[in-house]
């Protein structure tokens, strides 16, 4: 633990001054830590996805020989400062690291932090070593600015504030602005703006918050596509209990429907696309900010009231459980709005009496007053795992000391984007420090992420975090003064530390590392009372869970946030160029825990890099399945496995939880509800929802599904009773058609062959370089369905197969019939069934031309037209090409370059199943992951959100 002290002479020797004596964790003394690491030279060479073209190039960077490849890369495009090319450009991490810390340390010094400049310089070695080891990382913006010319922001979380005048509202625009062009993300509350049934002073009828967040909406689209740093992030929260809270609920999932239509009538409809900006409301994540009243009474099936915003006065009556089925709907509909809990919320607030929390940051982790922001930083957990399997605490404990003083430190030279927002956070000092690679520690150790076992390891780790922060931040109020908004909070908050401790008592611990965790974490929260009791705390708050999108690459975590592992394979980039996939270490490390022999271990490894997944593994028991489990692919962990981790560690954070709640395609809208009422019961603050491929499609009704699923069983009924099957072979001179086409950035050529009496009978596809892999494994695939028509395979068949499958390369077209792909495979089969099929067989498969698309929309029957709609179909297909041009089908086609990106997606892709509408990366292209609420591109380190 490190101390407090007076007495100590300060620089220049004019007066004693109190500060802190810190401790060594990891360095020694007249050591530097950079001295007791490996660097080594890289090149950083970062090519476009789409062309091969070199889009960044930095050679001979310097990193420690333990950095991966991706971290390295990360570091060098997006931390780095200085034009590249130019002596002004950093080129080693040394001279990032000291860029950053320098600055920490001298403003730690210059306002009395420390005991004496020993005590300061051990800070300074401490805090380089952490860093440099990927032990823990500050967020994005410390990277960005601190220590540069630019304005040293430092924070990545904002609240904003709207009340209802004109005035106001366009400030809000603006302040969104000057945050979305920073790179940041900004969330907001508009429940103080009248209603859509309310009148104006000047006796009109107002328009409602809902009509205001259009105009938010296009100026968050126009700075997002102006080049930031980072996609413009936003939340917009509206109070359960406002006039408007229906039209808000179905407002995103009104503007799916949109989408739906155009995109099959043809427009553009891609991320990105010319047509797009016609949909509205899409940068941002809506959340509906309920109450317990509400809640009950959806539980009890009672009414509920919709109150005027100036008068308070109830204006209106409604079934609590029918608002909140719609709640349901939507967001099962398109994932929005997700949910605030907001009596839990403000029952754990410290500081009441300034005012209540009405709104979150983007990603919903940052929960506090209006008009503050919150500076992040995470720990990699699987750092404190040592070799006999257990938690290093003493290591863990100095650390959260050492990041809390830093963060506290840095709220002293910090700059903010609005003056409001400076002075409340000066005024409070909020952190939120948080961890990373808790999935990856839970499989390491045996632990199942959704079991008693995992959820008393991850609420132990949280606990202890939490208290060792806080009794830091007792400790800096002995020494610099509490926050100034402290005493007139003093009581609430204090109240808040006592219900922390409580809930630390009525952890029940499980195994001997919980235990030996938690005993700690209990002594911690002891020490935090009686301090804050004497000095009061630094800090009105302290810890949250953050998606540690950007940074979790930096620190090359296998998990981020409080996730559990998306997959068990991933693919690793070598040095030198190329990549290789290879099964996750926590897995082996997990079998070694388990008990089994490195013969086993070896066995079991081998076949999880085949397969994707552990089921049937060679001698793994059934029992210990659930370590292994992942959130999406073959034992994809439980909606409520989610929602309950979240609820263990919940109530030892000051803040919430940045959290998507996975759930399968199948699941409803009931299975919704269910989610959101458990995330009430158990005491969550927020909570988001994602339903695989919401967004993708117009969704079935169950009735639709099964005549769907007849429809595609008939056909291969009809195969297994042909007991003999014979080949009819193509005749030497058959009609072909040549179609080039380009999905997602990517050519290829596809030549389809019929018999003279009608029937497809053989596609062969191009794509790549000759000789390349991905040119044999489509050849070889071309044969293989070649073969299959030939002994009578029906074409529907293989279309009910293949279409929807996903992976990239995906997304835009260049046919007028299928604007948008999911995959290559998606195309072809797609343009296969609109050149070979009958309507009738499309329909039933949802798979029309653009023409019958514009039939429907016209309210005309597309199979009375079926004569017309096939000239127009043939008219609008991709050309069929010359002679000449068939036969550069089967020639290297010159422009063509290999894609690494395709190759390994089209692996990676089945055992990660990556959510479907997951968007592209802004910067390079491909296609990014979920992070905690969040999206992050693991090729490039790019957030949606909050790193």
């Amino acid at each position: 633990m490190t101390e407090t002290a007076s007495g100590s002479v300060a620089r220049g020797g004019k007066r004693p001054r109190k500060g802190l004596k810190m401790k060594r964790i990891f360095t020694k003394p007249g050591v530097h830590p950079y001295d007791e690491i490996k660097w080594e030279r890289r090149d950083v060479v970062m090519t476009n996805w789409r062309d091969g073209s070199v889009n960044f190039e930095q050679r001979g960077v310097e990193f420690p020989d333990f950095w991966s490849v991706n971290a390295t890369n990360i570091v060098t495009t997006k931390y780095f400062r200085g034009a590249v090319g130019t002596p002004q450009r950093e080129w080693s991490l040394k001279q990032l690291i000291d860029r950053v810390v320098g600055v920490y340390t001298k403003t730690g010094l210059e306002h009395g932090y420390f005991a004496s400049e020993e005590d300061a310089e051990i800070f300074d070695h401490e805090l380089k070593y952490a860093l440099a080891h990927q032990i823990f990382a500050f967020n994005s913006p410390v990277w960005f600015n601190v220590g540069t010319q630019s304005p040293q922001q430092v924070s990545a979380c904002f609240i904003l504030s709207v009340d209802d005048t004109m005035e106001s509202i366009l400030e809000w625009y603006k302040e969104e602005g000057v945050i979305f062009k920073g790179g940041s993300g900004s969330g907001v509350n508009l429940s103080r703006i009248r209603s859509s049934k309310e009148l104006l002073s000047s006796g009109g009828t107002a328009s409602g918050p809902v009509s205001f967040m259009r105009g938010a909406d296009a100026s968050a689209g126009t700075i997002k596509s102006g080049g930031a740093t980072r996609r413009a992030a936003k939340m917009v929260v509206l109070d359960v209990d406002h006039p408007d809270i229906e039209e808000f609920i179905e407002t995103k999932a009104r503007e799916e429907d949109k989408i739906r239509a155009l995109r099959d009538a043809g427009f553009d409809m891609d991320l990105g696309g010319k047509d797009i900006v016609s949909v509205q409301y899409q940068n941002a994540n809506n959340s509906v900010r309920v109450s317990d009243e509400f809640m009950r009474a959806v539980e009890n099936g009672g009414e509920f009231g919709l109150r005027a915003r100036l008068t308070g006065e109830v204006i209106e009556k409604v079934d609590a459980r029918t608002l909140f089925r719609k709640m349901a709907q939507a967001a099962w509909e398109c994932a929005d709005p997700g949910i605030q809990y907001d009596d839990t919320i403000n029952d754990w607030h410290t500081t009441p009496e300034t005012g209540r929390i009405t709104a979150s940051n983007p990603c919903s982790e940052y929960v506090h007053l209006d008009n503050s922001s919150c500076n992040l930083a995470s720990i990699n957990l699987l750092k404190f795992l040592q070799d006999d399997g257990s938690f290093n605490i003493a290591d863990f404990v100095k650390l959260t000391e050492l990041i809390i003083t830093a963060m506290d430190i840095s709220i002293v030279f910090a700059d903010f984007p609005t003056e409001k927002i400076g002075e409340t956070t000066r005024a409070y000092r909020q952190l939120g420090i948080g961890y990373a690679n808790l999935g990856a520690l839970l499989m390491a150790t045996g632990h199942a992420y959704d079991s008693d076992g995992g959820r008393a390891v991850a609420a132990a780790i949280t606990s202890l975090m939490t208290g060792v922060s806080y009794r830091r931040s007792a400790e800096l109020a002995s020494v610099v003064g509490p926050y100034e908004g402290y005493a007139r909070n003093a009581e609430p908050h204090k109240r808040v530390m006592r219900k922390h401790a409580a809930a630390n008592d009525d952890l029940r611990t499980i195994g001997t590392m919980d235990a030996k965790i938690h005993a700690e974490a209990t002594r911690q929260w002891s020490e935090c009372l009686k301090l804050g009791e004497k000095y009061g705390y630094r800090n009105a708050q302290a810890s949250l869970l953050a998606p540690t999108g950007t940074i979790g690459l930096m620190m090359d975590c296998d998990t981020t946030g409080i996730e559990p592992d998306l997959a068990l394979v991933k693919f690793k980039k070598l040095v030198g160029g190329g990549s290789m996939q290879i099964v996750n270490q926590t897995v082996p490390r997990a079998l070694k825990q388990l008990g089994y022999q490195q013969e086993q271990i070896e066995a079991i490894v081998e076949y999880i890099a085949e397969h994707g997944h552990v089921v049937d593994a060679p001698g793994l028991r059934q029992e210990h399945y659930e370590v292994f489990d992942c959130a999406m692919g073959e034992r994809a962990i439980a909606p409520m496995g989610h929602v309950r981790m979240m609820a263990a560690t919940q109530p030892f954070l000051s803040g919430a939880i940045s959290k998507t709640v996975n759930l399968p395609e199948s699941a409803t809208v009931d299975d919704i509800e269910q989610v959101y009422l458990e995330g009430w019961r158990l005491g969550l603050k927020a909570l988001a929802v994602y339903r695989d491929n919401c967004k993708v499609g117009q969704p079935l009704s169950a009735g639709d599904s099964a005549k769907k699923q007849e429809q595609k069983a008939e056909p291969e009924v009809k195969v297994v009773e042909v007991n003999r099957p014979t080949r009819r072979r193509m005749p030497n001179q058959r009609p072909s058609t040549t179609t080039r086409f380009t999905v997602g950035g990517a050519k290829g050529y596809m030549t389809a062959s019929s018999y003279p009496d009608d029937g497809l009978g053989e596609v062969f596809l191009k794509m790549s370089k000759q000789g390349s892999t991905l040119a044999g494994v489509m050849d070889a695939f071309s044969v293989a369905i070649s073969i299959g028509l030939q002994y009578g395979v029906p074409l529907e068949t293989y279309v009910s197969k293949f279409v929807n499958m996903r992976f990239e390369p995906a997304g835009m077209t260049d046919d007028q019939d299928i604007r948008m792909a999911t995959s290559v495979m998606d195309y072809i089969f797609r343009r296969l069934a609109l050149d070979h099929l009958p309507y009738e067989e499309r329909a039933a498969l949802g798979i029309f031309s653009a023409a019958e698309r514009a039939a429907q929309q016209r309210g005309e029957d597309p199979a009375a037209l079926q004569e017309a709609v096939d000239r127009e179909a043939l008219a609008q297909s991709a050309p069929i090409e010359s002679a000449a041009a068939a036969a550069a089908a089967t020639a290297e086609p010159k422009a063509e370059k290999e894609l690494p990106a395709v190759k390994q997606e089209l692996t990676l892709e089945s055992h990660r199943r990556f959510t479907a509408d997951a968007p592209l990366c802004m910067t390079c292209g491909t296609k990014m992951r979920p992070a905690g609420s969040c999206y992050v591109c693991e090729g490039c380190g790019s957030t949606s959100g909050c790193s």
